[in-house]
């Protein structure tokens, strides 16, 4: 059988030296795209649902802003350590079962944050979890780099990233609406209900792997030996360096416009405040364009592109009026969610093996720099205001984008 033709009906592993990929314009493929478009969309809606409501906790349990921000940045943390767990976990367990269960154990979490009694306990949840969570993003992106024909990688892993970004907008849009009408407590109730719909989806759809095989036992040398050769890769931290600085710029700007945006002179209400976040639509069409781009002219000229639009959106913020704010919020989510398509399939290009292990750690740095930068936002929020979180944000675009050229440097030497 041809490297590039699907199995479809065997569900049994490749044999060694042999790859059965799932290619464009079979059942499996179509399966396949939207198992992952649903676990993106489950995991990041479970993730985000609490953005729109750092102003209700702020308020209802006496924090601040940088405080409330804790029941976002906790997740994203955990979840960060988790990743790493998660990739070496995976190797025996299985990557379609291990991320069945993180979608599960996921939304039941959010379903128990809506009755939680105490500011306390709430962050307690937030961070389990971030945990739960961890068993989805980097195997995800393993299980795409092992079973999808390379040569249309890019827009599958476009159209990961656009569930990722559907998510993240549903879950800020519907939680802002679900609070402003029933309160947050249902707010949160529903969106894990809805999270634990797509889990279910996700188990249904995903064809089992054909080109994973599965590792008995736990050998942390093995582990270790895989994420030092990653590391050990010229291009690769580079891309790392850009998953850091990249979200966390990101995070920044959607943690804290909330809090600019229900003050005065705007003063919105909470769907208002939701309804700002269906520019991640944006995002869902950058993320499959720029694969299907990036695999035509090139992945790196698409990263840059996407780095430097980020950065002109986040510049945008600063003016004061509301529809020019919007722009900005629309083309930094749009340059966003490019850069990030185009960064993780790099990792699964650049990776010549261990490609779970490549992943956790893009995706490791992903989620430190949401938790670290998007925590310290705050702190700049509070004392200088908004013109000194954009600046805060174009100082890490400004370092990604040289990591980037880095980056295409060293990818093209070593070609």
């Amino acid at each position: 059988m041809p490297a590039a033709q699907a199995v479809k009906t065997s569900g049994k592993a490749a044999m060694p030296g042999q790859k059965y990929y799932l290619r464009r314009g079979t059942g499996a493929y179509r399966r396949a795209s939207l198992a992952l478009f649903l676990s993106g969309f489950s995991t990041f809606s479970l993730l985000y649902c609490v953005q729109p409501l750092l102003p209700i906790f702020a308020q209802q349990f006496s924090v601040s802003p940088a405080e409330s921000s804790l029941s976002l940045s906790l997740s994203t943390g955990f979840l960060a350590l988790a990743i790493v767990c998660a990739a070496a976990v995976s190797e025996g367990l299985g990557r379609r079962s291990l991320m069945s269960l993180s979608l599960v154990g996921a939304a039941l979490l959010t379903i128990a944050t809506a009755f939680a009694p105490n500011w306390h306990l709430l962050l307690v949840i937030r961070a389990l979890q971030g945990l739960v969570l961890g068993g989805v993003p980097a195997v995800a992106m393993a299980y795409l780099a092992e079973e999808i024909d390379p040569r249309g990688l890019g827009a599958t892993m476009g159209l990961y990233v656009g569930g990722t970004a559907f998510g993240g907008m549903s879950g800020r849009v519907l939680t802002g609406i679900f609070a402003e009408y029933l309160g947050w407590r249902p707010a949160l109730f529903l969106i894990g209900a809805i999270g634990l719909a797509a889990a279910i989806g996700f188990i249904a759809l995903l064809p089992p792997s054909k080109n994973f095989v599965r590792r008995a036992g736990f050998d942390p040398r093995f582990h270790i030996k895989a994420w030092l050769g990653h590391l050990a890769n010229p291009a690769l931290p580079f891309l790392f360096a850009i998953a850091f600085l990249a979200m966390g710029s990101f995070v920044t700007i959607y943690n804290y416009a909330g809090f600019r945006l229900v003050a005065a002179p705007y003063g919105l209400n909470q769907t208002e405040l939701g309804l700002i976040f269906t520019v991640y639509l944006f995002g869902i069409g950058a993320a499959s364009i720029g694969g299907l781009i990036g695999d035509r002219i090139g992945h790196f000229s698409v990263l840059l592109f996407g780095l430097a639009l980020t950065a002109a959106g986040s510049t945008l913020t600063l003016f004061s009026s509301l529809p020019v704010i919007i722009l900005g919020i629309v083309v930094l989510t749009t340059g966003f969610f490019m850069s990030h398509s185009i960064a993780s399939g790099l990792v699964g290009r650049l990776a010549h093996s261990t490609k779970g292990h490549a992943s956790s750690l893009y995706m490791l740095a992903y989620y430190v720099g949401s938790s670290l930068m998007g925590s310290a936002g705050g702190w700049f929020f509070a004392v200088e205001g908004w013109a000194a979180v954009v600046i805060f944000t174009l100082v890490m675009l400004v370092m990604a984008f040289m990591s980037a050229c880095v980056a295409q440097h060293l990818a093209r030497r070593k070609a």
